[in-house]
C-alpha cells in the first residue's frame, strides 16, 4: 500500500505539472499580439544555455567608455577607435567625455555598436554586416585590461536573462602573440605534421600565460560579483565555460598556428571545452582558404577528437557572396571539419542536396546556434527566409543564442520574444531551446535525456532516488539540465495563475 500511494502521489505531482505547462503554452499564446505583456513573461523564463555569446561583443559601450575614462585613454577624432594613450594630434581624450563632449560620447557609443545605424552615415559603412564587424577593432584595445570585469559584466547579463550556462568565445592574448603568428615561416599546406613541429615549441609558454591571464581575470570577476560573500550578485550561479576562437581571415600559417594553440589549452584546461572560426565568413581571405581551414581542423580533429569544436558555418547569404561561394559551407563545416555545432547556418537553402544535409545533421544531432537579430541585421535574413523551421522540421537540434548583446544592444530575452513574434515560435519550442541549450553545450558528463527519446530523462531518474542522485553526481551536464526542470517547474506554477503577466 505504501508503494501505490508512493506511486499514485507521483503521477498526481507529474499531471500537475504538465497541466502547469499546458496553462503556460495557452498564456504564451494569448500573449503574441499584446509583445509587452510577452517581454515580461518570457523575461522570467528560464533560458537553459547561451550557446553563441561573443565575450567582447556582449560588452555594451558605455562599460568601454567608463574603462577608456578611468584608464585616461583615447578616442580617434573620427573613427572613434579607443587607444590606451597617451593621446596625440587626431585623439579625443576619453577622461571626462561624458560631460565635457556629450556629443561626441553619445557618437561613441554609436560606433561601438549598431545603435542609430544608418547604411553610408556616420563612420562611413554601407551596410549593417559591414558596421557589425567594424564595431570590434574600435573598442578591442580596452578589454584585455578590463577582461576580468568584462567576464563579471557578461555573466550578471546571462543571470538577468536566467541563463544557466554560457559558453563565451574568448581570445587569450596569447593568442596573438607576434612570436606565435610569425613562427611558421615556411607554412606548408601539404605537410601539417611538419607546420604543427614548427609551431609546437612555443605552445606550453603560451598556453601557460593564457591560463594565467584567466585566472587573474577570474579572480577579479569573482571580487567584482562578490560571490565569496553573503552579498553575492546573480552571475555568480551562472556556469561558463570559453569557446577558443580562431580568426578566419589571417593568413594560413597564423589561422595553423591559432588552432593549435586552441587545441593545446583545450588539453590543458577544463575551462576552455572547445575551439570557434570568427571573423567575416564572406571575406576575401576567408573565402578563398576556407577548403584549407577546413583540413586544418580535420587534421587537429583527428589527433585529438575530445577537444569539441563550434564553428561559425554558413554565415553567407546570396548577394553578398556571388553564386560559386554558396552551397557547401555548412556541409564541410559538418563533414571535413568535424564541427559538433555550427553557427547562424542560415545559408541552409543554397546548400546543395538540402535534404541529404539535414538528415545527416539530425542524425548525427549537430546543433545549430540560432542568431536572429544578427541574421537580420548583417545580411538582412528574417522572417520566413530564416531557415529556423527547415532545421526543426527535419529534427535538427537548434538552440537561440544572443550572438552579440552589447554590440546589437539586445538580450537573450530579446531573442525569445522575438522567436514567437517573427518565427511563431510555441511554449514547446521555446523549451525545447532552452533544454538545447545545456544538452548540446560541451560540458562534460552524460546527458539526463535518453538518446532520440525526445525531452524523456534516463532511466536512472525516472524516478527521483539515490539512483538519480548518484547519476547527477557523475555529470555536470545533467546536474544543470536537472536543475533547469526545477526552474521550469516553478516558471510554469506561477505562470499558471498569471503570476508574471497580471
Amino acid at each position: 500500500m505504501k508503494y501505490l500511494a508512493l506511486a499514485l502521489l507521483l503521477l498526481a505531482a507529474r499531471a500537475f505539472a504538465e497541466t502547469n505547462e499546458a496553462k503556460t503554452a495557452a498564456l504564451l499564446r494569448s500573449l503574441e499580439s499584446d509583445p509587452v505583456a510577452l517581454r515580461v513573461l518570457l523575461t522570467q523564463m528560464p533560458k537553459g544555455g547561451d550557446l553563441h555569446n561573443h565575450l567582447e561583443g556582449s560588452v555594451w559601450a558605455e562599460d568601454f567608455l567608463k574603462w577608456a575614462d578611468a584608464d585616461g585613454a583615447c578616442l580617434d577624432a573620427k573613427s572613434h577607435t579607443i587607444s590606451l594613450g597617451p593621446c596625440i594630434s587626431g585623439q579625443v581624450p576619453a577622461r571626462g567625455l561624458m560631460t565635457r563632449d556629450p556629443g561626441f560620447y553619445q557618437a561613441s557609443i554609436d560606433a561601438f555598436s549598431m545603435r542609430n545605424f544608418v547604411p553610408g552615415l556616420g563612420t562611413g559603412e554601407v551596410s549593417g554586416h559591414d558596421h557589425t564587424f567594424a564595431t570590434f577593432p574600435a573598442f578591442a584595445a580596452i578589454v584585455p585590461p578590463h577582461l576580468g570585469e568584462a567576464l563579471a559584466i557578461t555573466r550578471n547579463q546571462a543571470a538577468a536573462d536566467h541563463v544557466l550556462y554560457m559558453e563565451q568565445m574568448a581570445d587569450p592574448t596569447g593568442a596573438f602573440s607576434p612570436a606565435l603568428l610569425g613562427s611558421i615561416a615556411n607554412f606548408s599546406p601539404t605537410d601539417f605534421d611538419a607546420d604543427l613541429n614548427a609551431v609546437a615549441p612555443q605552445l606550453p609558454a603560451l598556453v601557460s600565460a593564457a591560463r594565467a591571464e584567466y585566472d587573474v581575470a577570474e579572480r577579479r570577476m569573482r571580487t567584482e560579483l562578490r560571490c565569496a560573500t553573503a552579498a553575492r550578485e546573480p552571475g555568480c550561479a551562472v556556469e561558463v565555460r570559453y569557446l577558443f576562437y580562431v580568426v578566419r581571415t589571417l593568413q594560413p600559417g597564423q589561422v595553423f598556428a591559432q588552432i593549435a594553440l586552441g587545441y593545446a589549452l583545450a588539453a590543458a584546461d577544463s575551462r576552455f571545452v572547445g575551439i570557434d572560426l570568427v571573423a567575416p565568413e564572406d571575406g576575401p581571405v576567408a573565402l578563398r582558404d576556407f577548403a584549407l581551414h577546413m583540413r586544418m581542423f580535420q587534421y587537429f580533429h583527428s589527433r585529438d577528437p575530445k577537444v569539441r569544436l563550434s564553428l561559425h558555418a554558413g554565415e553567407l547569404w546570396l548577394g553578398l557572396v556571388p553564386p560559386s561561394a554558396l552551397g557547401y559551407h555548412i556541409r564541410d563545416t559538418v563533414e571535413i571539419a568535424g564541427a559538433s555545432r555550427i553557427g547562424h547556418g542560415y545559408e541552409l537553402p543554397f546548400e546543395s542536396d538540402v535534404g541529404h544535409l539535414l538528415k545527416e545533421m539530425a542524425a548525427k544531432r549537430i546543433a545549430v546556434e540560432i542568431n536572429l537579430t544578427s541574421n537580420d541585421v548583417t545580411p538582412g535574413v528574417k522572417g520566413g527566409e530564416h531557415p529556423l523551421h527547415a532545421y526543426m522540421r527535419a529534427g535538427v537540434p537548434w538552440s537561440l543564442s544572443a550572438d552579440d548583446e552589447g554590440v546589437f544592444r539586445i538580450d537573450l530575452s530579446h531573442e525569445y520574444v522575438r522567436a514567437v513574434l517573427e518565427q511563431h515560435l510555441t511554449y514547446a519550442d521555446l523549451k525545447a531551446s532552452a533544454r538545447n541549450g545545456i544538452t548540446y553545450g560541451f560540458l562534460p558528463g552524460d546527458s539526463l535525456w535518453q538518446p532520440d527519446r525526445g525531452f524523456r530523462k534516463v532511466a536512472e531518474c525516472a524516478h527521483a532516488g539515490a539512483a538519480c542522485d548518484a547519476f547527477l553526481k557523475r555529470s555536470e551536464k545533467a546536474t544543470l539540465q536537472e536543475r533547469l526542470e526545477q526552474q521550469f517547474a516553478v516558471f510554469e506554477a506561477r505562470a499558471a495563475v498569471g503570476g508574471f503577466t497580471g
